[in-house]
């Protein structure tokens, strides 16, 4: 990561106007990865980053955790990225789900599936800040991306021949493609008058990491309650990150326990297994939502991450759904730019869709529905629930499926993610 002081010279806030082939409005988890991929097979591109490289983590530092599935190393992988965070990623060696504290549930084992030859974890949970850490590195080490950070952009132009970024101090960014990762309130999409879906849930995310006493073993364990999923995902030095869904009522009065009563609700609801337990971070509360964007491209532009696609973290896919397009734009970026073609046309920009919408249609309807079901405490419908779960841990080609698409290798992979180099 660039030092303050020593900012090298693609990292240069100020300056002149910039023209490339592609801008990422943007420069979060999936923006700053797909400007690294591009970058990494030899497209021009720059990245507008609203945060600094040599910023450090303060009182206000993100103590969010992210889980990256095994498809998603893949693509951070070839983009030069993983190598930089390898060592602070916790690998999911086993993954176990049960409906409150049923003796009925699903347990997904890493050794029961192999990939490249080789049993590989599940996934893996990081520290945002260490992910966040790593893409500066990376972005560091490529010339062809020009990485304006801290940068804010404040209007988006298209026309039939390209696309223009202007930013806060004045600048402008020219380009063929602009790619819109700039998450939730995305001004890529509402410059181009692209409707969203969006409904939200009586729920809120409270997380924190833990220590704990045992060692976690790898063992990421979700348990469904009726006011919400309660996950606990393995991290490096006996860590775990605590992804626990709430009713939105009962959210405040969770955040303001004594830290000894929130650790014995912590221990109540996991089991007990980890030991003795002490809060590593403060606690926050994030408020649960879905957002469908109608489409993920318009003339010159193409959506990614939290800017097409937000969900619920009942599966874990957040992150890894927006890898998903970082590989699948990349891929079809990375090809007409090699044959000389406008990397920023229709016929572009419609594979990228053709690609990527109904998988995140299908996955977001998949995930509601399981916020659904599992959010009451009806008793026929726990049976049922129970009833099914036992039923997949005894049918092993089930389980293996269900296995292979918790680590995103199901459906028409782009080739980064099949560890193709682009």
């Amino acid at each position: 990561m660039a030092e303050s002081g020593n900012t090298p010279p693609n990292h240069t806030p100020g300056g002149a106007d910039i023209t490339t082939e592609v801008v990422v409005l943007g420069g979060g988890l999936a923006g700053l990865t797909m400007a690294a991929a591009l970058a990494s097979a030899g497209v021009p591109v720059a990245c507008i980053d609203q945060d600094s490289p040599d910023r450090q983590a303060g009182d206000g530092f993100d103590i969010r955790t992210t889980a990256i599935s095994y498809a998603s190393m893949k693509v951070l992988e070839g983009a030069g990225v993983w190598r930089h965070m390898e060592a602070q990623a916790g690998p999911m060696l086993d993954i176990r789900i049960a409906d409150q504290f049923s003796s009925l549930f699903v347990h997904y084992d890493h050794t029961e599936l192999a990939m490249d030859g080789k049993n590989q974890p599940f996934g893996w949970i990081l520290d945002n800040k260490d992910i966040r850490r790593a893409l500066f590195a990376r972005a560091a080490e490529l010339p062809g991306l020009v990485h304006l950070a801290p940068a804010k952009a404040t209007g988006v132009e298209r026309t039939r021949s390209g696309a223009a970024v202007t930013l806060a101090d004045g600048r402008t960014v020219r380009a063929r493609l602009v790619i819109g990762a700039d998450g939730r309130r995305s001004l890529a999409r509402e410059s181009a008058g692209i409707k969203v879906r969006r409904w939200s849930y009586d729920q809120s995310a409270i997380i924190c990491t833990i220590r704990h006493s045992e060692p976690n073993k790898g063992i990421a364990l979700e348990h469904f309650f009726p006011t919400g999923p309660f996950a606990v995902l393995p991290m490096t030095d006996n860590r775990c990150s605590i992804v626990w869904s709430e009713k939105t009522s009962l959210v405040k009065t969770y955040l303001g326990l004594p830290d000894a009563e929130f650790i014995e609700e912590l221990t109540r609801r996991s089991g007990g297994y980890l030991g003795e337990i002490e809060l590593l971070t403060r606690r926050e509360a994030w408020p649960l939502s879905v957002l469908l964007a109608e489409r993920f491209i318009a003339g010159r532009l193409a959506l990614i991450g939290e800017a097409a696609h937000a969900i619920h973290p009942i599966a874990g896919q957040g992150l890894n759904l927006g890898m998903r397009d970082v590989a699948a734009l990349a891929e079809v970026i990375v090809d007409a730019h090699r044959l000389g073609l406008d990397v920023g046309g229709p016929e572009v920009l419609a594979r990228f869709q053709r690609w990527r919408r109904f998988d995140t249609v299908l996955l977001a309807a998949v995930c509601d529905g399981l916020v659904h079901l599992f959010s009451n405490d009806i008793p026929p419908v726990r049976l049922a629930r129970d009833l099914g779960m036992a039923v997949v841990n005894r049918l092993p080609p089930v389980k293996r499926f269900f296995m292979r698409h918790a680590m995103g290798v199901v459906g028409d992979l782009p080739r980064m993610i099949r560890g193709v180099p682009l």
